[in-house]
């Protein structure tokens, strides 16, 4: 009876894995660390929660809760994890995790390496953390995967905009959002563009404003003269 027991423990115990996720994660770029992650994520679906917290995995995991906070912005920014609201009976909203990019990827035609493009796109993460000087939250990152993804800005047009919020000491994402809007609307879609568009606005807005108090702007200035 005993051993019947174990089995039937045992039986219970078990979770489906895609195998093609244990064979090909490495040709997503993810590490062993992101896949563990992952796999808990999925085991938590199967139990019907849906937004386990970073501490909530780290308990289960050998890295603690900060290194776990980490790895979850970096599925978001490898676009292998997104996060979505949902709305139940009551009309209540709720978050939740989604693995859908992840395995759209795993289950298209062919897994293919990243592009310049794609790679940029992951720097523009990186780029927006170093000019925040912090980490970046869910929806933050959430919010720079419909730029790239729904809007479809150039990963250089949304560097741009961030390098214009910089200048006006306005470093925050609705800022930015109202001026890549602002650039779509006449028709700004790249940064030759935009730098146009810009020293035009500062040039109108400095003569307006001759008896305002100077500042230095030259450090935020270098984006208007780099190269695309």
């Amino acid at each position: 009876m005993k051993k019947q027991q174990n089995y039937q423990l045992f039986l219970s115990e078990q979770i489906a894995i895609p195998s093609r996720l244990l064979s090909q994660y490495h040709t997503l770029s993810l590490t062993e660390q992101e896949l563990i992650v992952i796999l808990h994520i999925h085991h938590a679906f199967l139990k019907g929660k849906y937004f386990p917290t970073p501490f909530e995995i780290a308990e289960l995991s050998s890295f603690d809760e900060q290194t776990c906070s980490q790895l979850l912005r970096q599925l978001m920014q490898k676009n292998i994890l997104t996060i979505i609201e949902t709305k139940d009976d009551q009309g209540i909203v709720d978050e939740c995790y989604s693995l859908e990019p992840l395995w759209e990827l795993l289950y298209s035609k062919k897994t293919k390496p990243k592009t310049d493009e794609e790679q940029s796109s992951m720097n523009i993460f990186i780029l927006f953390e170093q000019e925040f000087g912090r980490p970046l939250s869910p929806f933050e990152i959430e919010t720079i995967n419909i730029w790239l993804d729904e809007d479809a800005f150039e990963p250089s047009l949304i560097k741009a905009a961030l390098r214009e919020s910089v200048l006006m000491s306005k470093l925050n994402f609705k800022y930015i959002d109202r001026i890549l809007r602002e650039w779509k609307r006449k028709g700004i879609r790249t940064v030759s563009d935009a730098r146009a568009e810009s020293k035009a606005f500062h040039t109108k807005r400095s003569t307006e404003n001759k008896r305002a108090t100077k500042r230095d702007t030259s450090v935020y200035y270098n984006w208007l003269e780099e190269d695309e």
